[in-house]
C-alpha cells in the first residue's frame, strides 16, 4: 500500500484500520477475521458528504435544494467508483475465493464501498484536516470540470415529473437473492398502477435508481 499512501499523500500511523478498510465481509468470515470494511464505510460515507457539503456551502452561492443535488452527483456510488478505480484501489481489496471467482474486486458497489471505507480509515487514524485535504483533492477536480456528471438522482427526477402530471408513484421490490454479503435487489416502478421501468442492484436504493431511470428513458421517448 506504500505507493497508496504516497499518491494520497499521508503517512498511516495505524496499518490495521486500512487493512481492515480493505477487506471485504467474504474475506474477514473466509478467513475467521473479526472486521470488515462495512463500519469504515458507515464512517467514512457520512465524512464524505460533511467534506463536500462543507465545501460546496464555501464556495457556491446556490440554494440549499442546488446544493443537495450537487453533493449527490459527487457523493454516490458512480462517483465513489470512479474515484476508487483511478486510485486503483481494487488491487488491495481482500475478496473470499467464492467472491473473487465472480469478479468481486471489480465490482463497482463493492469498489464504490471500499473508497469510502478507506475515507474513514484515514479520518480515524489521522484525522479530520487529513481526510478533509485527501477528499478535496480527489473530489474537487470532478466538480469543476464542466465535463463530468456523475448524475444518479433519477428517483427525484421521476419524482418531479409524476407531480407535475399529477399521477401515483409506487417503487416494489420483487425479487431478493443473493448472500448476504451479496444481496440482488430487483424493484419495479409503477405510476398510476401500470410498470414503468425494473431495475437490479446490490441494494434496494440502487434498484430502485437504475428502475427510475429505465422509467425516464421510456416517458422520453413516448
Amino acid at each position: 500500500m506504500k505507493e497508496l499512501f504516497f499518491r494520497l499523500g499521508i503517512k498511516p500511523h495505524d496499518i490495521r484500520l486500512y487493512e481492515t478498510a480493505f477487506s471485504h465481509s467474504s474475506y474477514s468470515n473466509e478467513h475467521k477475521v473479526k472486521s470488515n470494511y462495512e463500519r469504515l464505510e458507515f464512517l467514512g460515507d457520512a465524512v464524505l458528504d460533511l467534506v463536500v457539503a462543507d465545501y460546496l456551502y464555501t464556495n457556491f452561492k446556490e440554494d440549499e435544494g442546488e446544493m443537495t443535488k450537487v453533493r449527490a452527483s459527487y457523493v454516490c456510488e458512480n462517483a465513489n467508483f470512479e474515484y476508487a478505480t483511478n486510485l486503483h484501489l481494487n488491487q488491495y481489496i481482500l475478496v473470499g475465493h467464492g467472491e473473487e471467482r465472480e469478479g468481486g474486486k471489480y465490482k463497482k458497489a463493492i469498489v464504490a464501498d471500499i473508497f469510502e471505507a478507506l475515507m474513514g480509515a484515514i479520518y480515524v487514524d489521522l484525522g479530520y484536516a487529513t481526510v478533509r485535504r485527501v477528499i478535496l483533492n480527489i473530489i474537487v477536480p470532478y466538480i469543476e470540470d464542466p465535463k463530468v456528471t456523475f448524475f444518479s438522482d433519477y428517483k427525484s427526477a421521476l419524482q418531479e415529473c409524476v407531480q407535475t402530471e399529477q399521477k401515483n408513484l409506487h417503487y416494489e421490490l420483487i425479487d431478493e437473492q443473493g448472500p448476504a454479503h451479496d444481496k440482488r435487489f430487483t424493484v419495479e416502478v409503477k405510476i398510476d398502477g401500470i410498470i414503468f421501468g425494473k431495475g437490479v442492484g446490490n441494494s434496494k436504493k440502487e434498484a430502485e435508481q437504475e428502475a427510475a431511470k429505465e422509467a425516464l428513458e421510456k416517458m422520453a421517448i413516448q
